[in-house]
């Protein structure tokens, strides 16, 4: 994932921030609870495709 791509993405519900999973290929955003996919190096940044963390996922910082 290319450092300046994920410094201006953000998510699409609350507009926050997003983390770089980069063992998953996800981005994720701890304020929703969500992880959204990398699909050949393209984020889908679509609130269809996310999927909701796990209760260890949203306590893992």
């Amino acid at each position: 994932m290319d450092n300046k791509l994920l410094a201006i993405l953000a998510c699409p519900l609350c507009k926050g921030n997003v983390d770089y999973d980069r063992e998953k290929e996800e981005l994720v955003c701890r304020a929703d609870g969500v992880a959204y996919p990398i699909r050949d190096g393209i984020p889908v940044m679509l609130e269809t495709e996310a999927r909701t963390l796990t209760t260890d996922e949203k306590l893992d910082k």
